[in-house]
């Protein structure tokens, strides 16, 4: 899943309608790694947009979760066995607000170091490869933990 906020909508920097091609260029880019990207979801909104009907407060624009539960709900996921990944704290503290285990990739977009309980990330990687390995080795440990409880 990818989640982004998407204030330019709002404040009338681009039609909604130009999201169709940033989706349809990250499956793509997805599919060419083998993956598939099994959902995009973005919030257009922001309260002080000049965009009258994007120009709302909202639970789905970061840090907010909502964004993340709805996507979780429609798709099945188990919030507390996913990870949020994200570059700047705002995800993080969406993701530790949803359940999820969080990962800051920690390459400068961050401009407010505010920490506190929600904003502090489980890890931090320097790149998306570090996040991967992190989820990765958390996983198998999740796994042995789990085959050991059922021993």
């Amino acid at each position: 899943m990818r989640f982004s906020n998407q204030s330019g909508v709002a404040r009338g920097d681009f039609p909604i309608e130009a999201l169709v091609e940033v989706e349809a260029r990250l499956h793509e880019l997805f599919a060419e790694m083998g993956v598939t990207l099994e959902s995009f979801r973005y919030c257009p909104h922001h309260p002080d947009g000049p965009v009258r009907e994007y120009a709302v407060r909202c639970e789905c624009r970061k840090p907010a979760p909502g964004m993340i539960q709805n996507a979780a709900s429609s798709l099945g996921a188990d919030l507390a066995r996913s990870w949020m990944v994200g570059d700047i704290l705002d995800d993080v503290e969406a993701g530790r607000r949803a359940g999820c285990r969080t990962i800051l990739i920690d390459n400068g977009h961050e401009t407010e170091w505010r920490l506190d309980d929600l904003r502090r990330p489980h890890h931090v990687a320097p790149d998306l490869l570090a996040a991967a390995h992190i989820i990765r080795a958390n996983s198998e440990e999740q796994k042995r933990f789990l085959t050991e409880i059922r021993a």
